[in-house]
C-alpha cells in the first residue's frame, strides 16, 4: 500500500497509524469534552502527541447519537485557537467536520486532514478539499448524529457500507482528489446496530479490499459497553482490545482516546509478529 499524502506529510502506511482524539466539545459521548478552554485542550492534545500519536483529530461538534448541530461560528471559535497552536507542532492534524466554511478555515490554519462523518456528500465540501493538498477521509453514516441510532436497518450491512464508501471515493476522485489522499471509515456506531456494528468487524477486511487505508474508530463507543457492560469511562480495555483487533483485520489509521496504552499494545503485536527478530 502507497503511503498517504496528508498535506505536507507523507505518512508510511507499513505500521497501524494512532491517531489521538482531542474533544473540543461540551457534550462528547466519552465524556473527555474540552469547550471553551483553550488551553487546556492545547495541554490535552500535547499529551496525546506526547503518549505518541501519529496524528491529532481535533473534533469541535459532537457526533454522538441524539446531537445537536452546533452552529458553524461556535465550531470555528471552538475550533481555531487550539488548530493555530498545534499546527505548529510538527504533526499531521486533522479536523472532524462536515461544514465547508469550518473546512476551508481550518486548511488555512494548517490542518492536514479533513476527517468527514459525511462522505464527502457536499459539493462545496469537496471543492474545498479537492483545492488543497490535504488528506481526506470519507465515513459511512445511516442518517444524522440526531437520528441515525433510532431504527438503523440494512438488508446487508457489509455490502451496503462498502458501496456507500466506494461512491464516496469515486466522487473524490471525480473532483481531483488523489487516491493517495484518500481513507475510508466504515462509521461504527454511525446508524447501525450492536449486530450491524459486529458484522462490519467481521468483515473489515472486504470494505475496499485493500485499496484505500481504513480508519477504525471504535475508542469508548457503545458497542463495546453492550458487550462488557461497562461505562464509557471503564472501556479502555475493551476499546485496547478493539483496536488491536482492527488491526489485525487490516485497519491503517486506529482513532483513538487511550494512545499510549494502544501503542503499548502495537508493540507486543509486532514483536511477537517479528519473532523479535
Amino acid at each position: 500500500m502507497q503511503n498517504l499524502q496528508c498535506g505536507k506529510y507523507q505518512l508510511a502506511l507499513n505500521r497501524p497509524l494512532v491517531m489521538g482524539i482531542v474533544n473540543l466539545t461540551p457534550d462528547s459521548f466519552s465524556g473527555d469534552g474540552l469547550v471553551g478552554d483553550a488551553d487546556r485542550a492545547i495541554a490535552r492534545a500535547r499529551q496525546q502527541l506526547d503518549a505518541g500519536s501519529d496524528i491529532l483529530d481535533l473534533g469541535a461538534e459532537s457526533s454522538r447519537p441524539g446531537a445537536i448541530p452546533t452552529p458553524e461560528a461556535e465550531e470555528l471559535a471552538r475550533l481555531l485557537p487550539v488548530l493555530e497552536e498545534v499546527t505548529r507542532w510538527g504533526v499531521p492534524v486533522s479536523v472532524d467536520t462536515y461544514k465547508p466554511r469550518v473546512m476551508l478555515s481550518a486548511l488555512r490554519a494548517g490542518a492536514s486532514m479533513i476527517n468527514d462523518i459525511s462522505g464527502m456528500s457536499n459539493p462545496e465540501a469537496l471543492a474545498i478539499v479537492s483545492a488543497s493538498d490535504c488528506a481526506v477521509c470519507v465515513m459511512h453514516m445511516q442518517g444524522s448524529p440526531g437520528s441515525m441510532q433510532l431504527a438503523p436497518s440494512y438488508v446487508d450491512v457489509l455490502s451496503e457500507v462498502r458501496e456507500y464508501l466506494m461512491a464516496a471515493v469515486a466522487r473524490c476522485t471525480a473532483a481531483g482528489v488523489a487516491l493517495e489522499r484518500l481513507i475510508v471509515d466504515p462509521g461504527f456506531g454511525f446508524g447501525k446496530t450492536l449486530e450491524h456494528n459486529l458484522a462490519l468487524f467481521f468483515g473489515l477486511t472486504a470494505i475496499n479490499d485493500g485499496q484505500l487505508p481504513v480508519l477504525a474508530g471504535l475508542s469508548r463507543k457503545s458497542m463495546l459497553g453492550a458487550i462488557t457492560g461497562r461505562s464509557v469511562e471503564q472501556r479502555s480495555a475493551a476499546s485496547i482490545a478493539a483496536a488491536m483487533l482492527a488491526a489485525q483485520k487490516g485497519a491503517k489509521i486506529l482513532r483513538v482516546h487511550d494512545v499510549a496504552q494502544t501503542r503499548d499494545a502495537l508493540a507486543v503485536w509486532a514483536a511477537v509478529e517479528r519473532g523479535d527478530r
